[in-house]
């Protein structure tokens, strides 16, 4: 039988694999609770919860092909590079890059996928930079766009797509836009950033008692987030949709 690009992703009989770097993140595919660097099973799709950066996006993504993954998913959010990618919008990267290294993302994946999303999303395709540590800054994220032409930026997907390399299985990535480009990230926000990339409430709260002109900032971010979010819930809906109706029996 000769494979369709959604034949190719939605198959029945393989097992994906998808990393999540936040926990609201992870609540866009599933009601299960995670504890970082743990993961479940939802049909014949693992979800694994990795806390951010490359490290452990690395270890995540190794976790879910010893569990017999044999297609990887880098999901999530993203910053936006490019002046075009707006807050919801949605990337399907056709390269991860960083610094020292760039992978091609599965050109059959990505087909499929984009044969099953509504017309309603507004979706950009092109080169997504993985950092090593947070950009926050607006002049920072137009400079990494500047020289590497890349349209989102994550901490993530470099170190899937190698993981995926070595075990020689296609990947790619589905990530939604959450601050643009010309957005600084609220200083609120960085100051309260754990190791794990997550607010650590306390600390943001003790933040915004001493400086109140942030809340402004803070408010606009989450109201960014929550359109990234809602995205991504609709991204993972069109593909629970798919996988069910591969696993019903033909009549």
């Amino acid at each position: 039988m000769q494979l369709t690009p959604t034949s190719t992703l939605f198959n029945a009989d393989t097992l994906v694999g998808i990393v999540v770097a936040l926990p609201e993140e992870l609540a866009t595919l599933t009601r299960t609770k995670l504890k970082q660097g743990e993961c479940c099973r939802v049909g014949n799709t693992w979800i694994a919860y990795s806390g951010a950066g490359l490290i452990n996006a690395a270890s995540a993504a190794q976790m879910l092909v010893n569990k017999g993954a044999r297609q990887l998913i880098s999901w999530g959010c993203a910053a936006g590079l490019s002046i075009d990618t707006k807050p919801g919008d949605l990337v399907i990267a056709t390269q991860a890059i960083d610094k020292h290294q760039q992978f091609d993302t599965d050109k059959l994946m990505v087909a499929a996928l984009k044969q099953i999303l509504p017309t309603s999303l507004t979706i950009h395709q092109g080169k997504l930079f993985s950092s090593e540590s947070l950009v926050g800054l607006s002049q920072d994220k137009q400079r990494i766009h500047q020289h590497s032409l890349a349209i989102a930026l994550d901490m993530e997907s470099t170190a899937i797509a190698n993981t995926a390399r070595h075990a020689q299985l296609p990947f790619m990535i589905i990530r939604s836009i959450a601050d643009p480009v010309d957005m600084n990230l609220p200083i609120a926000v960085i100051q309260a950033l754990n190791d794990n990339g997550q607010v650590d409430l306390p600390k943001l709260l003790s933040y915004l008692i001493w400086h109140p002109l942030e809340i402004a900032a803070l408010i606009k971010l989450g109201l960014h987030f929550q359109a990234a979010k809602k995205t991504l819930k609709i991204v993972a809906r069109e593909l629970q949709r798919q996988q069910a109706a591969q696993t019903q029996p033909a009549n």
